[in-house]
């Protein structure tokens, strides 16, 4: 998915990311808006994977080079299977990124959630769900 593209919701890489607030039902009955942007984060810019940056940066570059590779490959008239080989490998790797940012998240946004109360850590808890369902979709 490239930063434009929609998905089947209609979010778009951002939301993914996100940063935007989408209206939740509140299992105790009432609506509440969940918001994920910096300034609700325990430092303002500081996120769950701040520590692991740059590593997630060179891991996202890695398979940035297997997505090129991939089209190289076509490029070169290689065999298909080969191809999809190529296509589950680069799959795999962002799948385990997307893991490891999901723990990030929930130690660092849903730990920071807990320690406010009974309705932010609902909220956290129910955006992690909802990413975990993304996820499972792919």
């Amino acid at each position: 998915m490239t930063t434009t593209d929609a998905d089947t919701n209609g979010s778009t890489a951002a939301a993914a990311a996100g940063h935007t607030s989408q209206p939740k039902t509140d299992p105790r009955g009432g609506a509440q808006t969940v918001t994920d942007h910096a300034e609700t984060s325990p430092v303002a810019g500081m996120h769950g994977y701040a520590k692991q940056k740059d590593a997630h940066i060179k891991r996202l570059r890695r398979i940035e080079g297997q997505i090129r590779g991939l089209q190289r490959m076509l490029e070169e008239d290689v065999y298909c299977i080969d191809i999809l080989t190529q296509v589950s490998a680069s799959t795999k790797g962002l799948q385990s990124f997307g893991l490891q940012l999901l723990e990030e998240h929930l130690r660092h946004c849903v730990a920071d959630a807990a320690v406010k109360g009974p309705e932010a850590i609902d909220a956290k808890v129910q955006e992690a769900t909802k990413a975990i369902e993304r996820m499972l979709r792919t």
